[in-house]
């Protein structure tokens, strides 16, 4: 006799960059548990894998293309899929700022976290009178590397997220994209950067959209309130 199928909640979720609303469930037990051989693993492809296939499972709304999600939009619904299934309240141990010693554990909901978005962000870079670039967010496999496994970030991977981050060139006459550029002449074009048109560059990843929570805590021995401000997913696990 074949056994009751379990059914499992779903729950609702808009995307950061987009606004829009899709579906998703807790992972099961299984799909936690290849994660984590995967991570044990320390084989990227075999992360990647394992990583893709649980937000794909997770994920109810057709159509969603987890490649084309930027990588705060990925934190978010990754944490919002790990706060269904293990629960939305963790713990977390912080020092009062006050007196720089006094250890004070704290519980945040992970429902209360949010990609924040700051004033004046724009993807439009002007490198000087006439060249310019249109930019877009790192994707799927930056959200990897960056944010579960933390790999260490050499120049060579800066000058390839840069490259890849690439939307569109563009100057007085022609814009150049990935129907016309290849990925290698990218790197290069990036290579020539002078340390002002880097730092401009540099400027639209460190004012991007983040995973970001802002709390508060009493010093229980002199009564005074201290503020905190986490970003990133690693930030919640950590």
């Amino acid at each position: 006799m074949a056994l009751p199928k379990l059914e499992h909640p779903t729950y609702e979720l808009e995307i950061p960059s987009t606004g829009k609303k899709i579906k998703y469930r807790p992972f099961v037990v299984k799909e936690e548990k290849v994660l984590l051989l995967a991570l044990q693993s320390e084989d990227a492809d075999t992360i990647q894998s394992a990583v893709r296939d649980l937000l794909s499972a997770c994920i109810q709304t057709r159509g969603v293309k987890i490649d084309e999600l930027a990588t705060f939009d990925l934190e978010y619904l990754f944490l919002q899929i790990r706060a269904a299934s293990v629960g939305e309240i963790i713990e977390m141990q912080v020092t009062c700022l006050d007196d720089g010693e006094t250890q004070v554990t704290t519980q945040i909901n992970l429902h209360d976290v949010k990609v924040v978005k700051p004033e004046g962000h724009t993807n439009k870079i002007m490198l000087d009178d006439k060249v310019g670039l249109m930019m877009k967010y790192p994707g799927f496999n930056r959200f990897v590397e960056g944010s579960i496994v933390e790999k260490e970030v050499t120049t060579d991977d800066v000058f390839e997220i840069l490259a890849d981050s690439i939307d569109q060139l563009f100057d007085e006459d022609n814009v150049y994209d990935s129907s016309t550029t290849t990925r290698k002449e990218k790197i290069e074009f990036v290579e020539k950067f002078t340390n002002e048109q880097f730092e401009k560059v540099q400027k639209f990843f460190d004012t991007a959209p983040k995973l970001q929570h802002t709390f508060s805590v009493v010093n229980p021995k002199t009564g005074e309130s201290s503020d905190y401000t986490i970003e990133g997913l690693q930030s919640f696990f950590g």
